[in-house]
């Protein structure tokens, strides 16, 4: 959605998996929702995602819009879908600019950068890195710390390119167990010429890619933070069934464990999942 209009949302989930229809990344709730007075959101409008060919993908959402967690998904060929989750530091009242111009870059070079017929997916990805990371400090004026992971899933491999510009470690899981995507390069938004590796990980059938936000990993649980220790450990036990379904037991799990008394961080998991071969025929 990042080209296209969104409002923030208030505390509750918002989610569909991909594969088995259209995903609506944002959805738009009446002004009254919005809690701060100096924030006016942008009249964008939701937007629709095509559904993944024997794969699904789905995201949730929980908090107050603390902090400035986004994310996307999009379309950039037929065979190529892109999506990324973004966290721009500071308070939301203090960053739409920004995250509304790394939501227009993201689109806007997402679909020049990989729509030609023989990309090179790792080039592309680093290219559209360092267009984010110049979008995010023109937009700040200066410096400001935007840890991000973007991703393009190919249908046809199978096969994930990402780049991790300092934000949690996504998490593969398949039958050698679970694999930590690290960091390829620093957050965007910190130096206007620093670039991102892009590796390419190849998603068995049956095997999944779960991406949550700092938010999750900081959150308060049983007198210290949640970790992501305890995030890959509930994912190697978890009976993966649907991408939504993994996204809503993670948060859940936070929830269960987090301290009330103090203030939640914004709270994101995204799941993308290659459905087995007997089910994607069901």
């Amino acid at each position: 959605m990042f080209a296209y209009p969104f409002v923030w949302l208030p505390s509750f989930l918002v989610t569909q998996p991909i594969g088995c229809g259209t995903f609506l990344a944002w959805q738009v709730m009446p002004v009254s929702f919005l809690k701060t007075k100096d924030f006016s959101p942008p009249s964008l409008a939701p937007i629709a995602v095509p559904s993944l060919n024997q794969a699904e993908i789905s995201a949730v959402y929980r908090g107050q819009r603390v902090g400035g967690d986004f994310y996307d998904f999009l379309r950039v060929a037929p065979h190529l879908v892109l999506f990324g989750l973004l966290d721009v530091a500071g308070r939301h009242s203090e960053n739409a600019s920004i995250v509304s111009a790394a939501q227009q870059t993201f689109r806007s070079y997402g679909n020049e950068l990989f729509s030609a017929d023989d990309i090179n997916e790792a080039n592309a990805m680093m290219d559209l890195s360092l267009q984010m990371n110049r979008a995010v400090m023109e937009a700040a004026h200066g410096v400001r710390s935007c840890p991000a992971l973007i991703a393009c899933y190919n249908e046809r491999l199978g096969t994930v390119c990402y780049s991790n510009a300092g934000h949690t470690p996504a998490l593969v899981r398949d039958g050698t167990g679970i694999t930590r995507l690290a960091a390829t390069g620093l957050p965007f938004g910190l130096f206007s010429h620093v670039t991102h590796d892009a590796p390419t990980v190849a998603l068995a059938p049956g095997a999944c890619l779960l991406l949550v936000s700092r938010g999750v990993t900081e959150a308060r649980y049983d007198g210290g933070g949640f970790g992501l220790d305890r995030v890959a450990k509930i994912l190697a036990q978890a009976n993966v069934s649907t991408a939504e379904q993994l996204c809503e037991q993670i948060l859940s799990s936070v929830d269960r464990g987090k301290e009330r008394r103090r203030v939640a961080n914004d709270v994101t998991a995204l799941v993308l999942l290659r459905t087995l071969a007997e089910k994607a025929h069901a």
